[in-house]
């Protein structure tokens, strides 16, 4: 999956909000009330979510192993 393909109100999310919303998506699924096709919706809106979170992390650390990173700044 590309980042290309996530969604504009996915690639904005922080990480924690991305977080959040998997964790809501994972009560949602756990429940017996939800159809198939909705549950195959989430389930791609979840993954989505997951790809972003990660692709932070690898652009964070591209950023920490720069040389011109700054390692005392909060």
């Amino acid at each position: 999956m590309k980042s290309k393909s996530i969604p504009p109100d996915i690639k904005i999310k922080s990480a924690k909000e991305a977080q959040n919303e998997i964790k809501e998506i994972i009560l949602n699924l756990e429940s017996k009330e939800t159809n198939l096709e909705e549950s195959i919706d989430k389930y791609n809106r979840m993954m989505h979510l997951n790809k972003h979170i990660q692709e932070q992390f690898k652009n964070k650390l591209k950023e920490i192993k720069s040389p011109s990173f700054n390692y005392n700044k909060k």
